[in-house]
């Protein structure tokens, strides 16, 4: 593929900037990764100054093996994370295009006080805006809100997007305990969809005792996270409120797609599992989209069967031990046009992007 700019698409009301992007394929097709963190060390420092220690949570209730190998990654990935130097030679050895970059999500901060979650979230979306238009032909970003307060989190949303160009939000799969179908979120629910943006929904782990060994917080914890998440999503009537909210589930979706069956016979078999819905939950299911960090081609293959290929998006959580190595080889074996559409194009059509040709 020759040289190539990107162009935005989408609703005419989307507050998405349509500014060209310069990116250029470097092999046979356009490889984009849509699940790549960069941190914002001035993010840390603001919420650290009014809340020096954050609650006990996931990490609290890890072992201290599983904590210390969690301190080495760090040491090792620190400058990865919070860096471009690397990251941009780390992408060209990879073979991948653009990244899609977001913060870690460690830094949420939904524990903070609403003035500081706002002020750490500021930080990060303009951190991200800046180092995506240094870059403009390898990375676009989305930002974060502070999902704590919900008003504050729906006029950042508006200011991520249409003054710093940021192409959405990533968010966790729960607001300090909250669900995502809680009311009080509808607002921001309904700003993304208004505004044509991604949400990217990525988890914190899972807190409990049961998971403290093996690393289980992340190993089991995260797709556990994610499939509440998007169980709430459904059941909880959000995606049948917001027929137009563009969501992107982290690893695969979590263990919905593995297991979706259980979910329309309990709508079919229940009544208080269908109150909030008119279709069967895998029609809201099927309208997401979900990244391809599933560490396994068998169950990518049955993630394709099952979801189609047009609704998912090649991600290697760069640049943590839990990511994909070798996001591009791992889907070399696919047939050309599916593996065209994983490992880039369909990122750029739920971004709002098309490449147009010089």
């Amino acid at each position: 593929m020759a040289d190539a700019e990107l162009t935005t698409c989408g609703p005419e009301h989307s507050e998405v900037r349509r500014t060209p992007i310069p990116v250029q394929a470097r092999g046979r097709h356009l490889v984009v990764d849509i699940h790549c963190h960069l941190s914002t060390p001035a993010a840390d420092d603001l919420v650290r100054a009014r809340h020096p220690r954050p609650p006990p949570g996931v990490f609290a209730q890890t072992s201290a093996a599983t904590r210390e190998v969690g301190r080495l990654q760090m040491e090792r990935v620190g400058g990865q994370l919070a860096g471009i130097t690397q990251r941009l030679a780390d992408m060209d050895r990879l073979g991948v295009d653009l990244q899609v970059i977001s913060p870690p999500p460690t830094q949420y901060f939904y524990y903070a006080d609403a003035d500081v979650g706002l002020a750490a979230a500021r930080a990060i979306n303009e951190r991200i805006a800046e180092t995506v238009a240094a870059h403009p032909d390898r990375l676009a970003g989305l930002g974060s809100v502070p999902l704590q307060a919900p008003e504050l989190a729906v006029a950042e949303l508006r200011r991520a997007v249409g003054d710093l160009g940021l192409r959405g939000v990533e968010i966790c799969t729960n607001v300090n305990g909250r669900d995502l179908a809680d009311p009080a979120l509808r607002p921001v629910f309904a700003a993304a969809e208004e505004l044509g943006v991604v949400i990217f929904i990525h988890p914190l782990g899972f807190a409990h005792e049961r998971f403290a060994e093996h690393y289980f917080s992340n190993v089991l914890g995260n797709p556990l996270e994610s499939a509440l998440a998007v169980g709430h999503l459904i059941f909880g009537g959000v995606l049948e409120t917001y027929p137009g909210l563009k969501v992107c589930v982290a690893h695969g979706g979590g263990y919905l797609p593995a297991y979706f069956g259980r979910m329309d016979h309990a709508a079919r078999a229940r009544p208080d599992c269908r109150e909030h819905i008119r279709h069967p939950p895998t029609h809201y299911l099927r309208k997401l989209w979900f990244d391809t960090l599933v560490h396994d081609k068998t169950q990518l293959a049955a993630l394709i069967a099952s979801h189609g290929a047009d609704k998912l998006c090649l991600g290697s959580d760069y640049p943590f031990d839990m990511g994909e190595d070798d996001p591009v080889g791992f889907h070399a074996h696919l047939a050309d046009g599916v593996r065209a559409k994983i490992v880039g194009m369909n990122v750029m059509e739920l971004l709002g992007l098309e490449v147009a040709r010089r």
